[in-house]
């Protein structure tokens, strides 16, 4: 849903306006699909939409809490899912501003790794940690959007943050490096020189690939340099784009049919350490899209 501001406008509409982009990556990050955080929205404006908006004292607290309600629900219908899914389940992909991947802590917080590691969380802790973490609200704010006591959510808080630490990639380049590690990485991709693609993956590189039981696409986790590097030498042929994808380089890659794989990487140390290869064509409709126009 996309709604245009202008001088006729209504209140209701205009406070939705100017805080939808807050609302859609509150979603996104709970949700990892940008198809239904759009749902969520469209659910959370009717709910604004028809209230008396005399009653509501701080509009932005209002619409964080009823989407994140909305986001609690369908997350949890999501899980249920997900338990069928066919193959790995990656995030859908979002294409985003060069100012996102300037922005190290937003970029952090929707790179394809971290939102795996929170799906490691349950609905509740994961609500909490992004709403903590991510937008910094206040533990009585987030309280009334979970429907938790303010000690509950400071607890929630804690595990949450605890858990993820443990498991959240290390960040340790630039964005300068990213883009300089990822156009050698399509040169060698599209050469289909094994020599320098193993010199810029990592030995026990993992390349986790979602066709979504749709398109082709490995079952399992491709683990190890040189089977790694021995798949990504198919591609050979393709034509490779670069592309912000989740605040990070990747490669949009393009057939005779159009948009076939989206492949995001995980960076550590100089070498790439994982590979996230979308293939799934549900969630590559909105890259698509997105990518027509500007062509």
């Amino acid at each position: 849903m996309r709604i245009t501001p202008s001088r006729l406008v209504d209140p209701a509409t205009e406070a939705f306006v100017a805080h939808r982009n807050l609302l859609f990556t509150v979603a996104y990050e709970m949700l990892g699909s940008a198809a239904d955080a759009e749902d969520v929205l469209q659910e959370s404006w009717l709910s604004w939409a028809g209230i008396d908006q005399a009653t509501v004292r701080d509009a932005r607290a209002f619409l964080v809490r009823v989407t994140t309600r909305q986001a609690l629900t369908r997350l949890r219908t999501l899980r249920r899912r997900k338990e069928s899914y066919v193959g790995p389940w990656l995030p859908e992909p979002l294409l985003t501003a060069p100012d996102v991947a300037e922005d190290v802590e937003l970029a952090d917080s929707v790179s394809m790794a971290m939102l795996l590691v929170l799906e490691t969380l349950g609905p509740t802790e994961r609500a909490v940690f992004v709403l903590r973490e991510v937008f910094g609200l206040d533990h009585t704010e987030i309280a009334e959007a979970v429907g938790k006591s303010p000690a509950a959510v400071r607890q929630i808080a804690h595990r949450a943050r605890a858990h993820v630490a443990a498991r959240r990639p290390r960040v340790s380049v630039t964005p300068e490096q990213a883009r300089t590690v990822l156009a050698a990485f399509r040169q060698a991709v599209e050469t289909g020189d094994l020599d320098d693609l193993l010199g810029l993956i990592a030995p026990d590189v993992v390349l986790l690939t979602d066709g979504g039981g749709v398109v082709r696409a490995a079952l399992e986790p491709v683990v190890g340099a040189a089977t790694v590097a021995g798949v990504l030498a198919r591609i050979t042929g393709a034509s490779l784009s670069p592309a912000l994808v989740n605040g990070h380089p990747a490669l949009i890659v393009r057939t005779d049919e159009g948009i076939g794989t989206v492949l995001a990487i995980r960076l550590e140390g100089g070498l790439i350490t994982g590979l996230y290869a979308v293939r799934n064509p549900e969630k590559l409709a909105r890259v698509d899209r997105e990518t027509a126009l500007t062509r």
